[in-house]
């Protein structure tokens, strides 16, 4: 007995530099974002790679991986408490509609055209959920419930950094696409919260336009959300599939933080969750979300995502461009009914 706390002691310790100083990286990209109006995801990714000869080994490499696996799926978990069922409930079967069949649609046509590109069709899922649910949370909560395989860390850090560059690029293009197209501030609301990946960026994009508009689009950007533990369900059953033909043996249908997603969501429902209680929540996932990408980034060589080449990036603008110019007929369609 003796010997397992003092293992479990030993393995504490041994985690302990890698994580605090994926929290000190982590600290400093909050304040840059801050102060810089940028997305945090973002510098936590850039300062973390500055840093990446810290995973190579030492001291803080445990520590480092187990930050970037195990804090991130409590952050994936933790988003439920950003949602409840009301909100969606609220803006009737058309929103609703929209969001399902756009989230659906760019998947499958990201995961086709990723195929096609003579990429893996899980890398195209991978782009694609971040792209159509809600941006770098989306890609960890993906990642994390896919298969693993060699190239499965720089395909979710590139996949991080694309969404969350064409996340900050859409929050300054898309008000001026609204504008064009003359939307009022209900389909407005609908266009920024059902197309820009991120939400903070949902919420800069909407509430510089009005205050209804910033309402609407984050009300259809927490819809995009709930998409997620559906998207991982689906995700789970590839990676069971896979297991069992690669490895003989099965992991669970509904990874434990999917669960946890499901249940925070249904409890916050209730309305009888604190705001306080709520408001931590929320702040406590983006913090572990941040944290682990932090230690994503320094688990990654520069000189990796340097051979990446340009074909990624045209699969993700591709994804963008088409959510948005489905999102937009839709619309078109719905004001012409």
């Amino acid at each position: 007995m003796s010997s397992i706390v003092l293992n479990g002691w030993i393995r504490r310790k041994n985690l302990l530099p890698g994580f605090i100083i994926s929290i000190i990286v982590a600290a400093a990209a909050t304040f840059l974002s801050e102060h810089y109006h940028a997305p945090v995801m973002l510098f936590a990714l850039l300062l973390g790679m500055s840093l990446n000869f810290l995973s190579v080994e030492g001291r803080c490499k445990p520590g480092i991986d187990f930050t970037g696996r195990e804090i991130l799926r409590i952050g994936v978990a933790l988003l439920g408490t950003r949602i409840t069922f009301a909100q969606i409930a609220a803006l009737g079967w058309q929103p609703v509609a929209l969001v399902i069949s756009s989230v659906v649609l760019t998947i499958l046509i990201s995961m086709l055209i990723a195929r096609l590109m003579g990429f893996n069709t899980l890398f195209g899922m991978l782009t694609g959920g971040a792209t159509a649910i809600c941006g770098a949370s989306a890609a960890l909560a993906l990642s994390a419930a896919l298969p693993a395989h060699p190239g499965k860390e720089k395909a979710t850090l590139f996949t991080v950094i694309g969404v969350s560059a064409l996340s900050t690029f859409a929050m300054i293009v898309y008000p001026i696409i609204v504008r064009v197209f003359h939307l009022d501030s209900t389909q407005a609301g609908i266009f920024l919260g059902g197309t820009i990946h991120d939400v903070a960026q949902v919420v800069g994009a909407g509430y510089s336009m009005s205050r209804e508009t910033g309402d609407m689009a984050t009300v259809v950007k927490l819809m995009r959300i709930f998409m997620l533990l559906p998207v991982i369900v689906v995700a789970a059953m590839i990676t069971r599939s896979k297991g069992a033909a690669e490895r003989g043996k099965q992991p669970p249908l509904l990874p434990w933080f999917a669960v946890a997603f499901l249940i925070l969501a249904a409890i916050n429902s209730t309305g009888k969750i604190p705001h306080e209680i709520q408001g931590f929540g929320t702040a406590l996932s983006g913090w572990c979300l941040v944290i682990s990408i932090s230690a994503i980034g320094m688990k990654t060589q520069l000189k990796e995502l340097i051979r990446v080449g340009i074909k990624p990036v045209l699969l993700m603008v591709i994804e963008t461009t088409f959510l948005a110019s489905f999102v937009l007929f839709m619309l078109n369609m719905q004001a012409r009914g």
